[in-house]
């Protein structure tokens, strides 16, 4: 059976595909017009390369498989040859879901897809709904985190490849979870990007963090944003996924009538309508604008129309709280009116005030009855806030298990769509720290010598784990031997208490922005939802709080005591959630005795 190869390549003015493993057969392409290059040949092995203008042979921009590695040939792959068994997949909107983040080549020691299929009955039982996974495009060596893929068609080999990520995502699908990818198209990596030798991919009229920008509005950029909405096509059809994370999208440069954005949010509901699952499109974003998840318009009216974005100040106020660090970014949120605001009323604290730490204004205000809270990820841990630091401390390691446990009572509580950390559920002991596989020791040393000077500017000194040391990878690998631990097995029952009551209680699951009231009197807390309550004692002494008489005891970690004097006594570092009746005049927070 003959194969059909084609690529785009507007420049070359020769382009040949080398077939086999060797090479060795090469079959001159002809040109079809509009840059693309093609050939009926028979595939042999199914490994196969480009050469053009008489070069080097290069991968395919668009190969789905890379078996040996980001500089060799990619090889074929017919996706359509799985056998899927989740027919019976009604999918699972972004409304009301908690999400599960996890990197599939730390979250167990086998470090993949497979090893991950063996831990996803944790998760049904855990209580969420959906698995975000880590990106999983192809990338130098064995170990790293994905964002310097440089292959975004191709699923990392060492995970098990494109076979391997249909069998995870059928197998959630089994058990009752959708799946997530997290994508990066905002740049790729510096070592195996041959996407420059093919066509203008990226321009040097916009910059970004890591360079030069993607071509999404510049000459032959319809063929490179062609690029990226058939690639989210791909991952929808092809591997049955239920949504993406698209990352970093702030730095997607797009003077074009129609952002890119826009143009993914359509074919997501377009597919979602034509397949009758929803297909769920998440921003990572540095804006803080609500436009990015407001509905599209006719007319060129309306928003990007992104169903959500993750809200990183609600994390950066609750980390402040619960840690007491307030270096750097971390500095404004220390602000006391920060608690209140984004726990009640906006995930965005800079919703158009100062930042100190950008040195301007800053961010949009919202509005509630337009733009709702389930919109908005929020989180307590993320592998950015985690791994980015300078030894990859979770929040229990700085904060102590009693915090973690408020933190945590905190944020499933919220008017926002939850997001944990793998590991966090139960106090996991390992770290996870920032590791990179790349065989140039230049790019290794920069990577090392850019983060010391990160972490000076945070006041992060002392030993930072080398990323190409493979001790860093296995110090980041989930240790599930922690569940034989009573006091992790203790935490995890918090948080599964919290999940189930957040799936039980209406008032919980359906907060409503504005609809909250918070109230602090140094290291105590009260949060009212309306007959919901969460109380905290954040102190190494204990505490209490008034409730209004008539309260339930729904749930507590570490001591929480309800007395008959309409008081409820917290241990050291202790939280409780209330069932309370409303009190006479709507959303008043009783006075908090200390």
């Amino acid at each position: 059976m003959r194969e059909r190869y084609a690529v785009w390549a507007p420049e070359a003015e020769r382009v040949d595909v080398h077939l086999g493993v060797d090479g060795d057969r090469i079959e001159p392409m002809a040109p079809e017009g509009d840059g693309w290059w093609s050939v009926d040949a028979e595939p042999g092995d199914g490994r196969y390369a480009f050469s053009l203008d008489g070069g080097d042979p290069l991968p395919d921009p668009r190969g789905r498989r890379l078996p040996d590695g980001v500089h060799a040939a990619s090889a074929l792959v017919d996706p359509a040859r799985f056998s899927w068994t989740d027919d019976g997949w009604k999918g699972c909107p972004l409304k009301g879901s908690v999400i599960y983040e996890l990197h599939v080549g730390t979250f167990t020691a086998a470090g993949t897809f497979d090893g991950a299929i063996e831990r996803l009955d944790h998760l049904v039982d855990l209580g969420v709904d959906v698995v975000e996974v880590m990106p999983v495009a192809s990338f130098p060596g064995q170990n790293g985190w994905g964002y310097d893929g440089v292959a975004i068609y191709s699923v990392h080999e060492p995970y098990g490849g494109p076979t391997g990520l249909q069998r995870f995502v059928d197998a959630a699908h089994a058990r009752g979870l959708a799946v997530w990818l997290d994508v990066v198209y905002n740049h790729l990596g510096p070592v195996g990007n041959y996407l420059p030798q093919f066509g203008p991919y990226f321009t040097d009229r916009h910059q970004t963090p890591w360079g030069v920008a993607v071509n999404l509005d510049g000459p032959g950029s319809d063929e490179v944003r062609a690029y990226f909405v058939d690639n989210v096509r791909q991952w929808f059809l092809d591997y049955h996924l239920d949504g993406l994370r698209l990352d970093a999208v702030h730095a997607l440069h797009d003077e074009s009538a129609i952002h890119l954005l826009e143009e993914l949010a359509a074919l997501a509901e377009d597919l979602g309508t034509a397949t009758g699952i929803p297909r769920v499109l998440v921003a990572e974003s540095d804006r803080n604008d609500p436009r990015t998840v407001a509905a599209r318009g006719s007319g060129g009216a309306g928003g990007q129309g992104l169903d959500g974005q993750w809200a990183d100040d609600v994390h950066h106020t609750l980390h402040v709280l619960l840690t007491g660090e307030t270096q750097g970014y971390y500095a404004d949120f220390a602000d006391p009116q920060a608690l209140p605001k984004v726990l009640a009323h906006t995930p965005f604290f800079h919703d158009g005030v100062h930042s100190s730490f950008r040195g301007r204004r800053h961010g949009r205000p919202i509005e509630p009855a337009i733009t709702p809270g389930w919109r908005f990820v929020a989180s307590l841990q993320t592998h950015d806030q985690v791994g980015n630091r300078a030894t990859g401390e979770r929040l229990s390691h700085l904060a102590g298990r009693g915090r973690a446990a408020i933190g945590a009572a905190l944020l499933l509580t919220s008017p926002y769509t939850p997001m944990l950390f793998m590991g966090e559920e139960f106090d996991a002991s390992t770290p996870w720290q920032y590791f990179t596989d790349h065989e140039e020791e230049w790019l290794a040393e920069s990577i090392r010598t850019g983060r010391q000077a990160e972490f000076a500017e945070h006041g992060w000194s002392g030993n930072v784990p080398d990323p190409q040391d493979p001790g860093t990878v296995e110090a980041s690998t989930l240790n599930w031997a922690d569940l034989g631990d009573p006091e992790r097995q203790e935490f995890l029952d918090w948080y599964r208490t919290l999940l189930r009551l957040r799936r039980e209680l209406p008032t919980v699951r359906g907060a409503a922005l504005g609809d909250g009231a918070v109230a602090r009197s140094g290291d105590l807390l009260l949060v009212r939802r309306g007959t919901i309550e969460v109380l905290a004692n954040l102190a190494d002494t204990p505490g209490r709080l008034p409730v209004p008489d008539g309260s339930e005891l729904l749930a507590r970690f570490g001591e929480a005591v309800l007395t008959y004097s309409g008081e409820v006594e917290l241990g050291p570092q202790s939280t409780a959630l209330l069932r309370a009746p409303l009190p006479e005049i709507t959303g008043e927070i009783p006075r908090i005795v200390v």
